[in-house]
């Protein structure tokens, strides 16, 4: 006997949810979003999306989802929101910006390479996507590529913080520590809540096989990238520095949270071989 109006609310429900406009759902969506309900302004972008197929918004409400997915940790579903953003605007450099640091969070440098080249023949001049694609240069050892895009930084704007932890990166790949501590240090003390100086010199340390202070600044990035703390990158750094401290379980629970979060397989379970 309670089946039935169980049945009524139901459809009720249902009724009320397809009664709502294109406009309606988008409005939900902030609502949500600024109430940090994440799962509902996903769920609502999507109605939104169902409602109007092919209304020109669109393309920046699949850039939006993808947003709001990446923050969940679904790196995968992000991913193909933002491709279906730049499907019908491949050249729009906000999408092309938030697929490739996905794509660098995740461990596909040659894609995110792409998409910062694409962006930069579109905005030269934009300091934010020539470091990006500046650290990933170096983490793909050319070298000369990444120093043309750090100087032209500096060129631009010669006090960037940005340009700066750049060219530590390539002292530190190049080995030259000593200078590259130097300058995580000064940046340290001028932009002590910049999380990507933490990562940096987090790395550095791994090379220097000083797993502690390591462990110590990744910690840090982690607790000042409050919301990005879904970036996979940072959690295999961190298992990187428990390794050399033979913290091998909790090693292999970052491994896995990072996995969990979209990053490479194959690279993962490279990593994973090593504790074993």
């Amino acid at each position: 006997m309670r089946s039935f109006p169980v049945l009524i609310f139901t459809l009720f429900i249902h009724c009320c949810l397809k009664a709502q406009t294109y406009s309606e759902w988008i409005e939900f969506s902030f609502q949500y979003l600024n109430e940090n309900r994440l799962d509902s302004a996903e769920i609502a972008l999507k109605n939104a999306l169902k409602t109007d197929p092919a209304n020109a918004l669109n393309p920046f409400l699949f850039n939006n989802l993808g947003t709001i997915q990446r923050r969940q940790g679904k790196a995968s579903e992000a991913l193909e929101s933002y491709t279906l953003a730049l499907k019908r605007y491949p050249k729009n450099t906000t999408f092309l910006s938030a697929r490739a640091s996905l794509f660098s969070e995740i461990g596909s440098f040659n894609n995110a390479l792409i998409d910062y080249s694409i962006l930069l023949d579109e905005d030269p001049n934009n300091e934010e996507a020539l470091y990006q694609r500046g650290l990933l240069y170096t983490n793909l050892k050319e070298f000369d590529s990444a120093k043309k895009d750090f100087n032209q930084i500096l060129e631009l704007n010669p006090l960037s913080f940005f340009a700066r932890i750049g060219l530590a990166s390539l002292l530190k790949i190049e080995g030259n520590w000593s200078e590259a501590e130097k300058i995580y240090n000064y940046l340290e003390e001028q932009k002590p809540e910049l999380p990507d100086i933490y990562a940096g010199r987090a790395e550095l340390f791994l090379l220097m096989e000083k797993g502690g202070k390591a462990l110590a600044d990744i910690n840090k990035a982690i607790r000042l990238s409050g919301e990005q703390t879904n970036n996979p990158y940072l959690y295999i750094i961190r298992s990187k520095a428990k390794i050399l401290l033979y913290e091998k379980q909790s090693a292999i629970d970052d491994i896995h949270k990072a996995l969990s979060l979209g990053y490479d397989k194959t690279a993962a379970e490279n990593l994973l071989e090593l504790i074993k």
